[in-house]
């Protein structure tokens, strides 16, 4: 249960009135998922994944035919061999069972649990970057939220991420749990300046970017000095974010650039 949040699966679970959760409940040698690992499947959508390949299909095919015959529960033991097709090595024990309203809730409750256990992630900013990053990490095993200070934004924010609007996003910083993540990309660099301050006077975050260049690192180095503030503070800033050889700046491949940083700091 480390992949699922609770808003992705309570959305799945409302559209598909019969499912079976499949649980990888063992797992010994070389496998492709660990144990706890999650698949929930219905008739014609599956949500998560158990490793792909050979095995998964196996799975889904023995979760329907349970869906046919409204079978309560069952148990596979699975070699990852050349039997399956597969070349792990390893092997893994299947749990499966059928979602009756009180283990639906049982899984929403272990899915909330699981999900307050994420780090979180704070993006500051909901115009494309900042839409385009929610949308990358919103599969990944971190709480983000969307914080903007404007009345409109730049399009759709995708579902599960919250956005909260205000006039103070540097206030916010204060709510991220220690171990979180900072990502600055708003559409005032007198406000990046303002919220970076803020995270960088807090010690306990993981990870602190601003979008922008050397040119606005330099920028903000002398306004934390006219501020009173020391720019050895920066050597906790990551300024440029998502730093690459490769140069484009179409907001989607600054999120993934992004998402892959986050990933290595957080997780």
């Amino acid at each position: 249960m480390t992949d699922l949040s609770g808003a992705v699966l309570a959305a799945f679970l409302s559209r598909h009135a019969d499912c079976v959760a499949v649980t990888v409940t063992e797992a010994k040698g070389s496998t492709p998922r660990e144990a706890g690992a999650l698949m929930v499947v219905a008739r014609h959508q599956v949500l998560g994944t158990i490793g792909g390949g050979q095995l998964e299909y196996l799975a889904i095919e023995k979760a329907r035919a349970m869906l046919d015959a409204s079978e309560d529960q069952a148990e596979m033991a699975v070699p990852l061999g050349p039997a399956i097709g597969q070349c792990c090595g390893g092997w893994v024990k299947l749990t499966l069972s059928l979602l009756t309203p009180q283990r639906r809730q049982e899984l929403l409750t272990l899915a909330q649990q699981a999900w307050q256990a994420f780090p979180q992630v704070f993006i500051f900013g909901a115009g494309h970057v900042g839409l385009a990053l929610a949308a990358a990490l919103a599969p990944l095993p971190f709480r983000t939220r969307l914080i903007d200070a404007r009345d409109a934004i730049d399009g759709a924010v995708p579902t599960g991420i919250p956005l909260d609007r205000t006039a103070m996003p540097e206030s916010h910083v204060a709510q991220i749990a220690p171990g979180g993540g900072v990502v600055i990309v708003t559409h005032d660099h007198a406000l990046d300046f303002l919220i970076a301050r803020e995270a960088l006077a807090r010690d306990d975050l993981a990870y602190i970017g601003m979008i922008g260049s050397v040119t606005k690192r330099a920028s903000f180095a002398h306004w934390l000095e006219r501020e009173g503030d020391s720019p050895a503070r920066l050597d906790r800033l990551t300024l440029p974010i998502g730093a690459s050889p490769i140069r484009d700046k179409r907001p989607p491949v600054i999120a993934a650039l992004v998402a892959a940083e986050l990933v290595n700091r957080l997780l």
